[in-house]
């Protein structure tokens, strides 16, 4: 499949002070959760932003971010999430975005490195849908193709629980489903630091 039919799509919130990782300033404030999540999100775009295999669009809430190119640490396409819970919002992006195929991710899994979602365009090539599964019960990664772009997908998919994945694979009505590696969102301190904990030390 050419770069040209191949399409990734970051969702990112606009990186602003006390609006993102929220659960994650309860254990660490603030100012070190948007520092922490403006680094994770510069670190994704080094990775991915520029890979020649597919296109990338920012997709941002609030929608009037995608105007105001310095919140952004790379120059891309930007478009706004627009109106509804995630579901809506994903739903909405797999139906209307160009033919070929959709890869969405969020913006503030530290993890994702382009080898990440080179394996989940490549399982789009047998399966209709593909899941990145994190081990909280969600997912950091969904694409689809053809007609299953166009399926309802997120009906009474319950966000932020670990039923997130389970919900949602009960959608699918027998549609070919691939999955690819199991990462792990950052959402509060406990899992920062074990992350941190996972990391290899400099002098390894």
């Amino acid at each position: 499949m050419s770069r040209a039919r191949r399409h990734l799509v970051i969702f990112a919130k606009a990186p602003a002070l006390g609006r993102v990782k929220t659960r994650l300033a309860r254990g660490i404030g603030p100012g070190a959760a948007l520092s922490f999540y403006r680094l994770t999100l510069a670190g994704l775009l080094r990775r991915v932003g520029r890979d020649p295999r597919w296109r990338v669009t920012l997709v941002v809430a609030p929608d009037r971010a995608a105007q105001v190119a310095r919140l952004w640490p790379m120059r891309m396409a930007r478009k706004g999430q627009g109106h509804g819970d995630l579901g809506d919002r994903m739903g909405r992006t797999l139906r209307r975005w160009p033919a070929g195929s959709v890869v969405i991710i969020g913006a503030d899994i530290p993890d994702i490195t382009a080898a990440h979602v080179a394996r989940a365009f490549a399982a789009l090539g047998a399966a209709d849908l593909v899941f990145g599964p994190a081990r909280d019960g969600g997912y950091w990664l969904v694409g689809a193709r053809g007609a299953a772009r166009r399926a309802s997908l997120f009906r009474r998919v319950r966000w932020s629980t670990a039923h997130a994945l389970a919900d949602t694979l009960a959608n699918l009505g027998g549609r070919r489903v691939a999955f690819v590696d199991t990462l792990d969102d950052i959402d509060d301190v406990e899992d920062l630091r074990r992350w941190r904990a996972a990391r290899p030390s400099p002098s390894a």
